[in-house]
């Protein structure tokens, strides 16, 4: 190995919670609705921080070093965001209400880059016609739209 043990774990972990940062500052749309432009952006982002957690060391042992340390350290976010609702709420956020009682919230819609369009179209998958026939459309915290009907 060219670089020294310790210094591949601490660029893994450098690198995983850079990561998360920067995927969780995108905002929920882009965890749970995948388009074929956000998997090419994965494959180009893993592409680019390979190097910055290898130091170039390409060894299969840096790999399982790597590949330990990054299973390890999603475990362990795992763990503590279960057990925590401070850090549950810091890496995953919070639920966010689109749509309740005839109103869409047009900010949040922005902020989640979220158009119209898909409210609507989460309202017809979930088997309603339009936003008459339900009482709230929430964006969970893994990105899907949840729709909750009206009570008759």
């Amino acid at each position: 190995m060219s670089i020294h043990w310790w210094e591949l774990i601490g660029r893994g972990l450098l690198v995983y919670f850079f990561l998360i940062l920067l995927l969780r500052s995108t905002g929920k749309r882009q965890i749970g609705q995948m388009s074929p432009f956000d998997l090419v952006l994965l494959m180009v982002l893993s592409n680019a921080v390979q190097n910055s957690m290898s130091g170039g060391d390409n060894s299969v042992t840096a790999g399982l070093i790597l590949a330990v340390t990054l299973v390890a350290a999603n475990w362990i976010v795992g763990k503590v965001t279960s057990s925590s609702k401070i850090m549950e709420q810091l890496v995953d956020g919070d639920p966010q209400v689109l749509f309740h009682d005839g109103k869409v919230y047009d900010k949040i819609l922005k902020d989640s880059q979220i158009t119209r369009q898909e409210l609507i179209a989460a309202v017809h998958k979930a088997g309603y016609a339009d936003l008459d026939m339900i009482r709230a459309a929430i964006l969970e915290n893994d990105g899907t739209i949840s729709v909750i009907p009206k009570q008759h």
